[in-house]
This record gives C-alpha cells, sequence and structure tokens, in this order.
C-alpha cells in the first residue's frame, strides 16, 4: 500500500514540475482527426480543420516495389514527384496524381562513360532553371548533378579548401540550387551552415549559420572568457550552434530549419543574398507554443522543425518530426493550421520525414511506413487560404468578407481577428478595428486604430473643446484676479 502511495506521490510531483516549466500534460498524441490552434493568449484551442487526409500512397500503388525508408520528395517544374527512395538506393519520379512511377533512377551514366549507382541518397532536387536533378547521394559522399535522363553533368565531392575542415567527412543530406545555379548542400556533421559551391562546382564556403542559443550557461562562459589567460581559453569546449537539417528557395530567398529540439533560435529563417536572416525580429515561435508531455510514451514533445516547404501562394509549411504535425504559417508567420499527428491510421505519421506542396495539397513523407500521405484543403481551409491571399496583396476590403466567413465557422481564429482589424483600419472603422485589434491581442492595430478614434473625436467636437477652452480660460483669469484682489487687502489690513 505504501509503495502504491509513494508511486502516486511521485507522478503527481513529476506532472507539477513539468507544469511550473511551462509544459503542458496530455495523455497521449493527438489522433489525426483532432485539430486545434492557439488563441491570443497562446492556449491550444479546438479549431476547424484546414485540411484532411485523403490517401496514403505506397510504393504498390505506384506500381513498383514496396518503399524502403523514403527520406525526401520535391515537386518539379513540370509538376512530377520525385522521391529519395534511400532504403532502395533510387529516385522514383511519379505522376502529379501520385497514381504511376513514371521512370526509376537506380543508375547513372558518368562523363566517361561508366555507369554509377546510388548509395542512401537522401535528398532531391529539380531545377526550374536548367531542369537538371540534384542528387545527395549520402553514402557515396557526394552531390549528382544530371540531366533526367540519367546523364552525369557534375560530381561535387569533399572540397579541398582552407575553409573547410579536413577532418570533417562529406555527407551529403539535402540539396538544393538557386536562379543563379549556386548550389547549397546540408551537411550531416556540419553546423556552419550549407555548404555553398558556384555553378562550376567550385567550393564557395557556408552559407545561413545558425546563432549560439544565448542560454545562461553560455553568458555565464562568456564572460568568464574576458578574465581567463590565453591557455585557459584555449582548452575549454566552445559553444557551437546547430545545423541547417532542410531548406526550400523561393524566389531571391533561402529559407532554413533546424530539427533541435532545444533549439528556440533560428528555428525557421529567411535568407536574403547576403545570408541575413528577416524573421531575426519576428516575435514568432514555429511548432506549438509549449512542449507537450505525451504519457503514453513517457516523452516531452519539444518542437523539432525537419523540413521546410513554400507553397506557391506564399504559404509557409513546417514539418515537425516530434509530434508528427504540419504547422501551416503565411507570409508574417501568423499561424493558419495545423494538421497531422504521431499516429497509425492514415493522416497520423511514424516518422515524418519530408514535406511538399502542390497547388492546394500536402504531401509528407514518412520514413517507417514507407509511405507518402496526401492531405487535401477543406472548404473551411479555402476560405482561409482566399482571405490570407487577399491581406498579403493588400487587399484588405476584399479579404474583409471571407473573415467574417471564417469566424463563422470558428469564432475564436485568431488570424480572422487580425485580418478584420486591419481592414476596418484602413475603411476608418477605428472602434471597430480597436475591438477586433483587442480579441487578437494586436497591439500596433490597436494603437493606430486608438489614434484614428481619437481625432475622430477631437474633429467632432472641436467646436464644444473650443468653448470649454475659453470658458475656462475666463474662469481661471477670474479666478487669478479674484486671488490677487484678496492678496492685496489682506495685505492692507495687516
Amino acid at each position: 500500500m505504501m509503495s502504491k502511495l509513494k508511486r502516486y506521490i511521485t507522478a503527481a510531483t513529476a506532472f507539477a514540475v513539468l507544469a511550473s516549466f511551462g509544459i503542458s500534460v496530455t495523455a497521449s498524441a493527438a489522433a489525426p482527426s483532432d485539430s486545434y490552434n492557439y488563441d491570443r493568449w497562446g492556449d491550444a484551442i479546438p479549431s476547424q480543420a484546414g485540411y484532411t487526409a485523403e490517401r496514403a500512397v505506397t510504393g504498390y500503388d505506384l506500381g513498383i516495389d514496396a518503399f524502403d525508408s523514403p527520406s525526401d520528395i520535391f515537386c518539379s517544374y513540370d509538376r512530377l514527384f520525385y522521391i529519395a527512395d534511400t532504403g532502395n538506393d533510387r529516385i522514383v519520379a511519379a505522376d502529379e496524381s501520385l497514381e504511376n512511377a513514371v521512370k526509376i533512377y537506380d543508375s547513372f551514366t558518368m562523363p566517361d562513360g561508366s555507369v554509377t549507382t546510388l548509395n542512401k541518397p537522401s535528398g532531391v532536387f529539380i531545377s526550374p532553371e536548367n531542369k537538371n536533378m540534384y542528387i545527395a547521394d549520402t553514402e557515396n559522399s557526394r552531390v549528382l548533378i544530371a540531366d533526367t535522363d540519367g546523364n552525369v553533368l557534375m560530381e561535387i565531392t569533399k572540397p579541398d579548401s582552407e575553409i573547410y575542415d579536413s577532418r570533417k567527412t562529406f555527407l551529403p543530406q539535402k540539396v538544393t540550387a538557386d536562379k543563379a545555379g549556386n548550389i547549397y548542400i546540408v551537411l550531416g556533421n556540419i553546423t556552419t551552415g550549407a555548404a555553398m559551391f558556384s555553378p562550376d562546382g567550385s567550393f564557395i564556403g557556408f552559407y545561413g549559420a545558425n546563432r549560439v542559443e544565448p542560454t545562461a550557461k553560455i553568458i555565464r562562459n562568456y564572460f568568464r572568457n574576458l578574465f581567463m589567460s590565453e591557455e585557459k581559453r584555449a582548452r575549454r569546449k566552445r559553444s557551437v550552434p546547430t545545423g541547417i537539417t532542410n531548406f526550400d528557395i523561393d524566389g531571391d530567398f533561402i529559407f532554413t530549419c533546424t530539427a533541435s529540439s532545444s533549439q528556440t533560435t533560428d528555428t525557421v529563417k529567411k535568407l536574403n543574398a547576403a545570408g541575413n536572416n528577416i524573421f531575426a525580429n519576428y516575435e514568432v515561435t514555429f511548432g506549438d507554443y509549449t512542449p507537450m508531455y505525451d504519457t503514453s510514451r513517457n516523452k516531452v514533445m519539444a518542437p523539432s522543425i525537419v523540413d521546410i516547404d513554400i507553397a506557391d501562394d506564399g504559404n509557409i509549411n513546417c514539418l515537425d518530426h516530434t509530434t508528427g504535425r504540419i504547422f501551416q504559417y503565411d507570409e508574417d508567420c501568423n499561424l493558419l493550421f495545423i494538421t497531422g499527428a504521431i499516429a497509425r491510421q492514415t493522416g497520423g505519421f511514424d516518422q515524418a520525414a519530408a514535406l511538399e506542396s502542390l497547388d492546394e495539397d500536402l504531401y509528407v513523407v514518412d520514413s517507417v511506413k514507407n509511405t507518402v500521405t496526401v492531405f487535401a484543403e477543406t472548404d473551411f481551409g479555402k476560405t482561409v487560404h482566399k482571405a490570407a491571399a487577399l491581406y498579403n496583396e493588400g487587399r484588405y476590403e476584399e479579404a474583409l468578407g471571407p473573415w467574417y466567413e471564417v469566424l463563422k465557422s470558428d469564432g475564436n481564429y485568431h488570424r480572422a481577428h487580425i485580418g478584420i482589424a486591419s481592414a476596418l483600419l484602413r475603411q476608418g472603422d477605428y472602434k471597430g478595428a480597436m475591438k477586433y485589434a483587442k480579441l487578437a491581442d494586436a497591439g500596433k492595430i490597436y494603437n493606430k486604430a486608438f489614434e484614428g478614434r481619437r481625432r475622430e473625436f477631437l474633429k467632432a467636437n472641436f467646436g464644444y473643446i473650443l468653448a470649454g477652452t475659453a470658458a475656462f480660460a475666463v474662469i481661471a483669469a477670474a479666478s487669478a484676479r479674484l486671488i490677487r484682489r484678496r492678496k492685496k487687502e489682506k495685505e492692507a489690513e495687516s
């Protein structure tokens, strides 16, 4: 009896400790049918689903043998899907409906005519500019650049450069290329950013390194270093940033993510040509606001963003490896939808590995189930996306109607409150804008609306204010004269 009591007390204490650190406790991982969002206070609340899982596609569904630990998916300029089937040492090209395999790339022809094969490829990218295929051939320690007929045009291997540490191996995980033909490679053992190569394969350096997490320990060590000798400073273990896990290109910007569950700085970045992070000063949390505790697995579910995709409409899709969820944001990093979970049924994942979008649908690779799950947009999702698209184009008034439609389905939808507040502000309805800005906890919009409301009040009551000011001035002057006269009378009496 006493041992049971001790176990109960221990469990209660553990939950109390988790709660004290701001960790939400949940009985089990959410089912794929569960849909939630966050309100203005940052609390998770039930919400309408923006996407629903339609089907899970296997290799057999494409007319080939089963996938084995697939790790990447990319939709090309001609609407074909390329899947890095890692365990089978191949790249599978499938049609846009994911019903038939178009081609299997399991061998390539080198420039000298010899044949080469892949060894655990983990990343694939098709350039819309030169139409070439870029493959992160991980276990062969190289990146292959080939045409869609399987002819190798270039092979990138470990660079011989002073910038690249010769002690480090060359293990490409993901690869992409920009409009100018520059090649960016995520390396599994490098934390100083993506390795960058010129179009001719020359090593340029590293791009987009994450910042070191400013923890209390790091800050304390920094000040200690100021008073240490050079010898002691050299022996100290240095703090290093987490590495980039994946990326996507949208126009002139490269978006990166990191799968480190302990990283809160630079979880998702939007980098310009100079490597500066546009999101650096944004107050946004990518993934769940508060880590969840799953009692069924005795595990804290801290966000771990393993892949990022920028949709055609500019929305940012982030795949959380820990929870198996897709977090979708608009261009300004406002949260739109949360989809998926860790679960066995369709719409849930064992190990979510990669994410892609095409038109209104989302595609998620599960490297344990060996499937690609297709998520279709719901009617609620269509309405939200229509409103968000109009808003992002600066057509706030046109977005007003769709935002009201959104609130009819979900009265707590945070993004709709922001959209309506902005539209009413543009229309000059300052009172209404203040109301919805307060619901959204949008301080900047509320302040602008308050200023407009104040100007309206002053304009409407200017005559009364002027008359009141004049009356006050007359009364004040009369009172001053009366006080002076009484003061003189008292002085005369004394």
